[in-house]
Order: C-alpha cells, then structure tokens, then sequence
C-alpha cells in the first residue's frame, strides 16, 4: 500500500496537554511522545491510528487491522521463519512517505515487549498475560500534531489519503474543553477514518475509569522483600560460579482499580518530569511512561546511539547531601562496573550490524539527575551497515542490555527462571519508526501499564558480585514509588 503524509504549519503555538484530552482522550488507538512539562526544546507528537499490527506470542501470530477490512492474521512460514520476521515483513508492504519536516515525519509509532525479545534472542521466557498488551505493536499514524518546543510551532501531519477534520486543523478552539469535549468523539470522528473502532471491538474507554476518592488501592507484589533479597543472593551464586557478570533482576507490583490512563500520564508527567516521557494506547490497554532512557536512537545517516542506564541514587533536599548522593554513585565500584558491563554489551550487539570501526564510547560514567533519582549514564554510538535495515537492528540489539544482564542470552535464561511470571511491556522499548528510515525509541521503564481491572509496575535492578540484597530491593521500591504515588499508593521511605 503506497501512503503519503503531508505537513502544514498552524498559525498559532498550543501546549500539547491543552488539547491532548479532546483530540485523543477517547480514542482506541493513540499516543503522545512527549519532551516534558515546561520543554523549551526538543518535539513532542500527539496523534491517532486505525491501522495496527500487533505480535501474539501465545496464539504465534502477528495481526493486521486497517479500517473498513477484515483482520489479516499471518503466522510464520519457511520464508518468514518467526514472529519478527512476519512483523517487519507485514510493516513493510507498505509504501509510507513521511512529510519533509524535521524529527518525525510520519510512519509507525508503538512498542517492542520483553518476552518479544526473549524470542529473538532465543531465550526461555515466562508466557504473556493474554489480558495485556499484545508482545509489539505498531500503529500508522493518521493524524498528529508535531510541537517544535524550541521554535514554539505546531504542525499537522497526516496522511493525505484522509479526509479532513476540522478538530485536527483548528485543535486551539476545543483547547482546555476538558474531558466532556472528547466523549464519543475519538479521533477521526465524523470522517470514519482516525482512531476508529474495528467492528465487533469492545468498548473499553468506558470501563476505564479514575478510582474512587477515599479508598487507596492495596498493591501486590510479585516478589516479597525477603523473597526479592533471596533472588539477588542466588544472582550473586550464578555470577560467583562464572554463569553471568550481570544479572538485571526484576519485581514486579499490581494495584488493583479502574484508572484513566491519560489522567495517570498527565499527573506522572508533573511528578517525574523527563524529555522522553510516553502514552500509547491500544484499545482497553495503555503504557503510561515516564522512561529517562535512549534504547535506540537512528537519524537519517544512519548513525546509532543507545545510552545505557546503570547506577542509581536517590535525590535529597539538602542540595549538599544531594550532591554527595550524586559524586557517590559516580564513584561507587559496583555501580560503575555495573555500567560498564552493559557498554561492553552494547559494543558488542552494535557491532555485529556496525560498519567496521564505527562503534564508539563518546561518554562513560556520566551522572544525569532527574526529579526522583541520581543514575549513572554511558553512550555508544555506531554506523549501521548500508545492508542492515531497522528490523536487522532490532533483532540484533533488542531487548536491551540494559535490562537484561551479561552475557545477554545466558542472563535472561537465568532470569526467566527466578522471576516467576512475564514481564509483558516492562523492559521493552517504545516510541517511532520514521518512514524515511529514522527511529527513536525510549526504554519502558519507570512506566505503568495500564489494563482493564488493574495497573501493573515493573522494578529491579543490575545484580553483580558487589550486590547488597538490602540495598537492591530499596532500590528497586525507590524506582517504583513514584509511580505508586500517580495510582495513589504511598509507600514508606525506605
């Protein structure tokens, strides 16, 4: 299918969050990649789809929806030999042209879940939630507003193909309406294209609801502490006896409750600010995020950047303990090893698609402070080969060291057996695929996923030989308390 997106300038500037509820607040298919509360640089995208490609790992089948057809559901073939390979294979029957703005110019927005990874690693995993998110997604978009927070524009971007809507073309005159200016509306409204309902699909925007004032939700966690400490003492065995130099070990926490997912973005967005923060929607589930971290970065000449997250201490009002906190994890060890594990990894998973001397470390060990927490950062960099196209890195570089431990395949196999359930979203990767072969995708960490019933947390934390089990699981409650506070949930200092 040959599809072409174009670009007009609006005449006036608009904060994203002023129209986010009217233009995608009931819509089943939407998302909002997003520079942060108060960005003064950087792009935010707010926008619809109709189209979605979506991976099953239970059911080993990847699904195409598009508006007005019946689902196609493919499954892998000699030729196409796994789910990633009928994935991309899907996404690239069609001919998409992006608009010739700079950053995002049209394309496939969506997410890459862990047990996705684990399958093109070839490791054991633990079997999906069939409640949750398919394994990966991908959404054409329709419609979107692209906010430039330097140059203070915004500009329409969809596919030509479309009709109009005046909504989308004058988005300024339904700003601050609130909830009531989007009910029924979704996006496309009118038009039969945009975020539309696939026939025979449930309602689920009307069952998602914010909790009820007065009774906090009870969280749960996977892992209990002494359970949690337990594991990152049989990680350190595994390590001793030469099995992995890395264990990245999670937990996971569910609080119970019917939740708005796009109320949850916009108060995680003011508690934990970050430039990549994320909602996508698909249909009854939503990925609330408020990730610090580049997995994937490609611009057009085909450079790579990844910036491994490693190293984490928590913030302090005293600005003199706050900045001791901060030379603390810059000098800590295990944190520092820790981090470098991980780059090693990266190199390694860069190269094997780099052209040759391309891979580079331009920072090691640098410390980025954010609302909640001090962390330790490093970047690599490389040139993608000319044959190496994004679903070549993708098999290659996902999921990310990062989350995962080293050796990558010998970690998770390790991993799948001591965390006791799916990771489902948590750990994976999120954001867009340009048309014209850019790609910018965040990690899926500090996020909520939010299903009908339930929000689910995922936190842990790289386990080495250096590893304090009382000082893993408090750094595993700290990454997750905020996110507790956004459902309600106020958890102890720890």
């Amino acid at each position: 299918m040959n599809l072409s997106f174009s670009a007009r300038e609006l005449p006036e500037w608009i904060e994203p969050t002023s129209v986010a509820q009217s233009l995608i607040g009931e819509a089943d298919f939407c998302f909002w990649l997003d520079a942060g509360v108060g960005a003064d640089s950087g792009p935010s995208y707010l926008g619809i789809a109709s189209t979605v490609a979506t991976a099953h790992r239970g059911t080993g089948t990847v699904s195409l929806r598009e508006p007005g057809r019946d689902p196609r559901v493919c499954a892998p073939t000699t030729e196409l030999p796994d789910l990633h390979a009928v994935l991309e294979s899907m996404l690239e029957d069609f001919q998409v042209a992006a608009a010739d703005v700079p950053g995002f110019g049209g394309g496939w927005i969506g997410f890459l879940g862990y047990e996705y990874g684990a399958d093109l690693v070839g490791a054991p995993a633990a079997v999906s939630r069939t409640e949750a998110l398919p394994d990966a997604g991908w959404m054409l978009v329709d419609r979107m507003l692209a906010f430039d927070h330097g140059a203070r524009t915004v500009t329409l971007i969809q596919r030509v193909d479309l009709p109009t809507d005046s909504r989308w073309e004058n988005p300024g005159a339904g700003a601050g309406a609130g909830a009531g200016a989007g009910a029924g509306a979704g996006a496309g409204a009118g038009t039969g294209v945009g975020a539309a309902r696939v026939p025979g699909a449930a309602d689920h925007a009307a069952h998602i609801t914010a909790p009820a004032a007065g009774e906090p939700p009870v969280p749960t966690w996977r892992h209990s502490e002494a359970e949690y400490r337990a594991l990152v003492e049989h990680c350190r065995t595994l390590i001793a006896a030469g099995e992995a130099y890395q264990l990245c070990l999670t937990n996971e926490v569910t609080v119970p409750g019917a939740f708005d997912p796009l109320a949850l973005y916009q108060h995680l967005r003011t508690l934990s600010p970050t430039d990549r923060g994320g909602y996508l929607r698909f249909e009854g589930t939503a990925l609330v995020s408020s990730s610090p971290e580049t997995f994937l970065s490609v611009d057009t000449a085909r450079r790579v950047t990844t910036r491994p997250v490693k190293g984490t201490r928590r913030r302090d009002p005293d600005p003199i303990r706050d900045a001791e906190l901060a030379a603390e994890v810059r000098a800590d060890e295990k944190e520092r090893a820790e981090n470098l594990m991980i780059v090693d990894l990266m190199r390694n998973d860069l190269g094997r698609i780099a052209e040759l001397g391309s891979v580079t470390v331009s920072e090691l060990h640098v410390v980025e402070t954010y609302s909640q927490v001090h962390q330790l950062v490093s970047t690599v960099q490389a040139t993608m080969r000319p044959d190496v196209r994004i679903g070549d890195l993708l098999r290659t570089a996902f999921p990310a060291g990062s989350m995962t431990g080293a050796p990558k395949h010998r970690a998770m196999t390790h991993l799948a057996a001591m965390e006791a359930g799916p990771r489902g979203a948590y750990a994976g990767a999120f954001g867009y695929r340009d048309a014209r072969g850019s790609l910018e995708l965040s990690m899926i960490i500090r996020s909520i996923l939010v299903e009908p019933g339930a929000a689910r947390i995922g936190a842990g934390g790289g386990i080495t030989i250096l590893s304090d089990p009382g000082r893993e699981y408090a750094e595993s409650r700290l990454k997750a308390r905020v996110l507790l506070a956004v459902l309600g949930v106020a958890e102890a200092e720890r």
